[in-house]
């Protein structure tokens, strides 16, 4: 029910509702409840979808880490991404992730 009432509030355009999505409130209840680790994982799959630019991920690849996400799912996010924004989109954030990561991936790419 929370659910079908936070669909029709954002199909509506209410105020309150937009605000509230807009500032990322996700808490029980808003029918837009995520977990924090979750949470961070979509968001690091909407950079990747909009292709932001390299800064971008940093704090988003640290917001993921301290929620609870392991790197292992952080690259499973990817994956699960590709078949959605496409090929050349994954192959741009793959660098780009690994360096949020703290993977030096030009000395790899380098000795490869």
């Amino acid at each position: 029910m929370e659910s079908e009432r936070a669909l029709l509030s954002l199909a509506l355009n209410d105020e309150a509702s937009v605000q509230s999505a807009l500032m990322g409130e996700t808490e029980p209840g808003s029918g837009c409840a995520l977990d924090p680790r979750t949470r961070a994982l979509v968001r690091l799959g909407v950079l990747i979808a909009i292709d932001a630019a390299p800064a971008s991920y940093g704090s988003s690849v640290d917001a993921a880490l301290a929620a609870g996400a392991t790197v292992d799912e952080i690259v499973g996010m990817l994956c699960a991404v590709a078949p959605v924004v496409g090929f050349a989109r994954v192959v741009a954030a793959a660098p780009v992730l690994a360096g949020a990561l703290g993977y030096d991936i030009e000395s790899a790419l380098e000795r490869h």
